[in-house]
């Protein structure tokens, strides 16, 4: 599979908990319980993101946030999956993928952006998640190096990724629209995930 595969058919992905399809419109209504979620807000991702930050406490602002991720599949600048938790059979948040195309330390990496309800940022969870989707993602975004920004302050999170084989860099992702230097990165390489190494 290479990367002009997945915008033209994208897998669905699954364990017994979650399930991971494309977004749709008709998630909006669970959506908005993600995205106007104020606990939830700190741990989302914005980062070059033309200073949106992911609150959208009206389902009017859902929508159209949902109509720009398809939009942004269909010029294939990311992928935006929908978390579907099994037990429940409703939305508890998404997953952005895409591969980065830079002039930094994380040129050709895969960037993986993971938003929940806060009820779900815990440890568990947040692992489950991750091994649904970071294995095929270096294959979809034909990477060998998957990044994800996690805060100081998101203790849960931090156990999630450091047990998923993530560790921290000392680099700083430099924003292609602001030339801005994000920090708080941590990567994972295919070989750990494989457990070559």
């Amino acid at each position: 599979m290479n990367k002009s595969d997945v915008y033209k058919k994208l897998p669905v992905f699954e364990n017994e908990n979650y399930l991971l399809r494309f977004v749709e419109e008709t998630d909006v209504s669970d959506l908005l319980e993600v995205y106007s979620d104020k606990n939830a807000l700190p741990f989302f991702n914005s980062d070059n993101c033309n200073g949106d930050n992911f609150y959208y406490p009206t389902e009017e602002k859902m929508l159209e946030a949902v109509k720009f991720w398809l939009f942004s599949y269909r010029e294939r600048y990311f992928v935006r999956f929908t978390v579907i938790d099994k037990s429940l059979n409703k939305a508890v948040g998404t997953v952005e993928l895409f591969r980065r195309d830079s002039n930094d330390k994380f040129d050709g990496d895969g960037v993986l952006r993971l938003d929940v309800k806060s009820n779900y940022e815990k440890e568990n969870v947040l692992f489950d998640i991750l091994s649904v989707i970071v294995a095929p993602a270096f294959e979809m975004f034909d990477c060998t190096e998957i990044i994800t920004k996690v805060p100081v302050y998101a203790v849960e999170r931090i156990k999630a990724v450091q047990k998923f084989g993530f560790s921290k860099s000392e680099y700083f992702m430099i924003g292609t629209h602001d030339g801005y230097a994000y920090k708080d990165y941590w990567t994972v390489h295919i070989k750990r995930v494989n457990g070559e190494i």
